[in-house]
């Protein structure tokens, strides 16, 4: 997400808010990655909470990663907080701190819902949860 906002800053898109969503779909690949090398640790006995949770705490950190990242960045070039208030979607009092807590929000948010639906294909064979309750 790092290496993709700095070459849309470079050809300044950080304007266009359509291309952030590329940064989900890093994410998304970012988590099922996690949760498949994770799996493959377990030796395909993943339990569907450990890799629910391996996913949310991947897109956490990559959240955590890239708001200070961005931090930095609007540190030294504050013209790029013009670039994004030019959409003027969060209105004029968007600072580094707000949009730091956004991509938290965001990310955390992304990671649960991209989690979720990669554990329905990720989890292990045997996890038939409906069998023992008889």
């Amino acid at each position: 997400m790092m290496v993709y906002f700095v070459v849309a800053s470079l050809l300044g898109l950080t304007s266009r808010i359509e291309f952030s969503f590329l940064n989900f779909a890093i994410m998304a690949v970012g988590v099922c990655l996690a949760i498949a090398n994770f799996k493959r640790y377990k030796h395909d006995r993943m339990p569907y909470l450990q890799g629910f949770g391996t996913g949310i705490i991947t897109a956490a950190v990559s959240s955590l990663a890239f708001g200070f990242f961005f931090i930095g960045v609007t540190a030294l070039r504050p013209d790029i907080m013009d670039q994004i208030h030019a959409r003027d979607l969060f209105g004029l009092e968007l600072s580094a701190l707000i949009a730091f807590l956004a991509i938290l929000l965001q990310g955390a948010m992304v990671g649960v819902i991209i989690s979720l639906v990669a554990m329905q294909y990720f989890k292990s064979p045997d996890h038939k949860p409906i069998e023992g309750i008889e």
